[in-house]
C-alpha cells in the first residue's frame, strides 16, 4: 500500500508512548494509585512432592500489619480441576491453596497479607509448614522416560512412508539435539492490584491477553464474566508467560474478598522461577535422508518433553519440521513425562525456537555428509506448497531471504572445510539457517472516537489490545493516522482495558496484524458512515475535518470488525528469514564469541521499520541467548531450581552481541490480511542458535548438539567425521 500521511503506515516514527516511558509516566500493574491498598506475599513449598501435615499461623498472625494469613484451611474454595492431565490454554482457570498436596518445589501453599510489602514478606516467613515428603519425585529428566504419555490428538502428524523414504536416500543422518529449560524474565515483574466493589472484581495486571484473563478469573471464581475487569495499560515485557492468569492474580483476587481491602501481589525475581511458567527441555531425534544430489526423501522429528504431573501443556517444536522443506515423506512425534515442575506454557516462539534449533542444525549436519553447501541445500529444497496442510503458502520469500542474506553476509567467503579459516589463536566460521514463522490473523474489534477541535479532528483509538513493548500504541496510531488522513499527532490510542471493544490480545505474531486491521476498519467505517450521510461518493476526497463539518457536528463515534478471509483459510501464512552468522572460537580455551549477525525477514507490510527492527534485535538476543548461555538447572536432591537469579540464570548482554543487520523484504500479501501485515516479533529468534551452532561447526569442526554451547562441551567435544586437524 501506498502511504498518504508522512506519520502514517510505513514510517519510522518514534514511539508514541516513549515519552510516558522514559518519564515513569506510563501505568504498569503495580503502579496504580488504589486507596487504603494493602500488600500480600505468596509462600512457596520446599518440597517437590508430598501433603503438607499441619500448619502454624499463630507467629505471622500476631505479627506487627498482618491483616491475615491464609492456606488450604481457610481458603475461599475455587472451580477446580475436575480430572489429572488437563491441557491448559490461555482462558485456564487457576485455582490455588485447594488441597494439602504439593506437586512442586515452590507451589504457593499460603499467602500472608498485610499493611506494608515488608510486613508480608516478613510475616510470611513466620508460617511454618510441617510436610509428609514423598520418596519418589519426578525431578530427574531421564528417570521418567518410561513414564512418557501421548498427550492428545494434535501431537503425532505423517505423511508419505518413512520408510520408503529411508530405503530411497542415498544418505541418512539420526542426530538427538537437546534444548534445557528456560525462564521468560521480562523487566517487568509479574504483578496485581485486586479489588471487589459490590460482587464485583477489577484486576490491574501485567497480563497480556486481556478477554482470557477476564474468562480465567470469571470461571475461577465462579462470577459472571461481566463482573470482572482487567486493566493493564502497559506490560513492561512478557514473552509468553503473562498469556495466561498464573496464580499470585487468584491469590490477590481471593485476599481482597477475605479482607475487604484492594490487594497488591508483586511476585520476586526468584518467584518468576516457580510460579510464572518456563519452556520446557526438549530432547528432539531428528532423522533425514537425502539422495546424492541434495534432494529430500525423508524427515522425521521426535521429540520428548516434561510437564507437570496434574497439568499438561505441549511445545510444538516439530511444527516447523512439518512444512518447510519438501520432504514427501515426513512424521512428528511428541511426548510427555509428567515431572514434579511447574507447569510449563509458551515462551517466544514456541515450538518454533526450540524445534528450529534441531531442524536446522540436521539440515547443516546433512549438508556436510551430501559435501554441500548448506544454504544450496536449503535452497534446493524449498517448497512453495505447505505439504503439511495441502495448502499453498499465501507468499514465500524464503529463496529470497536466503540469497540476498547470502550477499549482504559474504557468504561466497565461507570457507566448506572446518578449521581452516584461522586468525591468530582464533578459529573463524560462517553459519546459516532458515527461519519461518506462523502468521495468525484473529477477530479483532475497534473503536474510533472523534471530536473536532478549533479545526483539527482529534481521533481516539480504544480496544483491549496490550502493548507488551512492542510498540502496539505506535503501530496503532499510525494506522489510524493513515486511515482518517490526519498527523499522527492527532491520535490518541487507549489500550489494555477489558471495557473496550475485545481483541485477541498479545501473543503468536498475531497481534500487529488484528490489531491495525480492526483500526483500520472502525477508521473506514467511521469515513464511509459520515460520507453517506451526505451522500458523498465513496471515492472522492474529502478531509476529515471538512466531513464532520459537513455532518454539523463535532462529535462522532464508530466500532470496526476485522477477521481472516475465506482466501487467508485456503492458504498457509508463514513469515519467512534467514540468519548468518560469524563466530570466533579460541582454539585453546572453547571460549567463543559473535563477530556478525545478518538477519533478512520477509513478514509482510512492515508497519514501522524502527519499531520492527526492536523487535528482531531483541528476537535475535533471546536466540544468542539460547546458545550463550540461558538454562535453568533443577537441583537434583530437592527439585528446586540452583539458578534462581540473575546472579547465575546468565543472559545476553550488550558485549555478547555482534554488529547486526537487519534487512526487510519488499513483500505484498493481501492475502494475509488487507493491509498485508505479518507477524514478525517471533520470527526474529526462531533459528538463531542453530545458525551460532553451524557457525561454531564450520570454525572448529565440532558439533554442538547441547544447549548451551560452553566453552567446556566445546573443549570435550569430538571432531566429526570428515573433520582434519589443521
Amino acid at each position: 500500500m501506498n502511504t498518504s500521511n508522512k506519520t502514517g503506515v510505513g514510517a519510522a516514527i518514534d514511539r508514541v508512548e516513549g515519552h510516558l516511558k522514559v518519564t515513569g509516566k506510563a501505568t504498569y500493574a503495580s503502579e496504580f494509585p488504589i486507596e487504603n491498598k494493602v500488600y500480600a506475599q505468596g509462600i512457596n513449598s520446599t518440597i517437590a512432592k508430598g501433603t503438607i501435615v499441619s500448619i502454624d499461623t499463630t507467629e505471622a498472625e500476631n505479627a506487627a500489619g498482618v491483616l491475615a494469613v491464609i492456606t488450604h484451611k481457610n481458603a475461599e474454595k475455587l472451580n477446580d480441576f475436575k480430572k489429572d492431565r488437563y491441557q491448559i490454554a490461555t482462558d485456564t482457570i487457576a485455582p490455588v491453596l485447594q488441597s494439602n498436596k504439593v506437586h512442586y518445589y515452590g507451589e504457593y501453599v499460603g499467602v500472608v497479607v498485610a499493611e506494608t510489602f515488608e510486613q508480608a514478606q516478613y510475616a510470611a516467613r513466620l508460617v511454618k509448614f510441617e510436610y509428609s515428603k514423598a520418596s519418589d519425585p519426578a525431578i530427574h529428566f531421564d528417570k521418567q522416560r518410561d513414564n512418557a504419555f501421548f498427550p492428545g490428538e494434535d501431537s503425532d502428524y505423517s505423511r508419505g512412508d518413512m520408510e520408503k523414504g529411508l530405503a530411497e536416500a542415498d544418505e541418512v543422518i539420526e542426530q538427538t539435539y537437546i534444548t534445557p529449560i528456560e525462564h521468560h524474565h521480562p523487566m517487568e515483574l509479574h504483578a496485581v492490584i485486586a479489588e471487589w466493589n459490590n460482587g464485583k472484581v477489577t484486576a490491574y495486571a501485567s497480563q497480556q491477553m486481556i478477554e482470557d484473563a477476564t474468562i480465567a478469573i470469571s470461571d475461577t471464581f465462579q462470577i459472571p464474566q461481566k463482573d470482572v475487569r482487567v486493566i493493564a495499560a502497559y506490560v513492561g515485557g512478557g514473552f509468553g508467560s503473562k498469556l495466561n492468569v498464573e496464580r499470585h492474580v487468584t491469590l490477590a483476587v481471593m485476599a481482597a474478598k477475605m479482607v475487604g481491602r484492594p490487594v497488591q501481589v508483586t511476585v520476586t525475581r526468584t518467584q518468576m522461577f516457580t510460579n510464572t511458567g518456563l519452556r520446557q527441555k526438549n530432547e528432539q531425534t531428528m532423522k533425514i535422508g537425502a539422495k546424492k544430489d541434495g534432494t529430500m526423501t525423508a524427515l522425521s522429528h521426535d521429540t520428548l518433553s516434561h510437564t507437570s504431573p496434574n497439568l499438561v501443556y505441549q511445545e510444538p517444536c516439530g511444527m516447523v519440521s512439518k512444512m518447510l522443506y519438501n520432504s514427501p515423506n515426513a512424521k512428528v512425534t511428541e511426548r510427555l513425562m509428567p515431572m514434579n515442575l511447574q507447569t510449563p506454557f509458551a515462551m517466544r516462539a514456541p515450538g518454533e525456537a526450540t524445534g528450529s534449533f534441531a531442524l536446522e542444525s540436521a539440515m547443516d549436519e546433512m549438508a556436510w555428509k551430501l559435501k554441500m553447501d548448506p544454504l544450496e541445500f536449503r535452497i534446493k529444497n524449498d517448497t512453495q506448497t505447505d505439504l503439511h496442510k495441502n495448502q499453498p503458502f499465501s507468499s514465500r520469500l524464503l529463496v529470497e531471504c536466503l540469497r540476498i542474506g547470502a550477499e549482504k553476509f559474504g557468504w561466497k567467503n565461507r570457507k566448506d572445510q572446518p578449521r581452516t579459516n584461522v586468525k591468530g589463536n582464533w578459529l573463524v566460521g560462517y553459519g546459516v539457517s532458515a527461519a519461518s514463522r506462523n502468521s495468525p490473523y484473529r477477530k479483532t474489534h475497534a473503536k474510533v472516537l472523534l471530536e473536532l477541535v478549533e479545526e483539527k479532528v482529534e481521533a481516539t483509538i480504544q480496544m483491549d489490545a496490550t502493548d507488551i513493548g512492542t510498540g502496539t500504541y505506535t503501530i496503532v496510531a499510525q494506522t489510524a493516522a493513515e486511515y482518517l488522513g490526519i498527523p499522527v499527532e492527532q491520535v490518541k490510542v487507549e489500550l489494555g482495558d477489558s471495557n473496550f471493544p475485545v481483541t485477541p490480545g498479545s501473543g503468536g505474531s498475531w497481534g500487529a496484524a488484528s490489531y491495525c486491521n480492526g483500526a483500520r476498519a472502525a477508521c473506514e467505517n467511521a469515513v464511509m458512515k459520515l460520507k453517506d450521510n451526505r451522500s458523498i461518493p465513496k471515492d472522492q476526497k474529502v478531509a476529515l475535518t471538512e466531513l464532520l463539518k459537513q455532518n454539523q457536528i463535532t462529535k462522532f463515534e464508530m466500532t470496526g470488525m476485522a477477521e481472516p478471509s475465506t482466501e487467508f483459510e485456503k492458504h498457509s501464512v508463514f513469515s519467512f528469514g534467514a540468519n548468518f552468522a560469524e563466530v570466533w572460537v579460541d582454539k585453546d580455551t572453547g571460549m567463543w564469541r559473535i563477530e556478525r549477525m545478518v538477519n533478512v525477514g520477509a513478514a509482510g507490510k512492515i508497519l514501522n521499520p524502527k519499531t520492527a527492527y526492536g523487535q528482531i534485535i531483541g528476537g535475535l538476543t533471546m536466540g544468542a541467548g539460547m546458545a550463550i548461555a540461558e538454562k535453568t538447572d533443577v537441583e537434583p536432591n530437592f527439585g528446586n531450581f540452583i539458578t534462581r537469579s540473575f546472579a547465575d540464570y546468565h543472559v545476553p548482554v550488550n558485549l555478547d552481541m555482534a554488529n547486526i543487520d537487519v534487512i526487510f523484504l519488499p513483500e505484498e500479501d493481501k492475502i494475509a490480511n488487507k493491509m498485508g501485515i505479518k507477524g514478525i516479533g517471533e520470527l526474529g529468534i526462531t533459528s538463531v542458535a542453530a545458525s551460532l551452532a553451524n557457525a561454531i561447526f564450520n570454525a572448529t569442526g565440532k558439533r554442538m548438539r547441547d544447549l548451551p554451547i560452553t566453552p567446556e562441551k566445546l573443549i570435550e567435544a569430538p571432531l566429526e567425521p570428515g573433520v582434519q586437524e589443521v
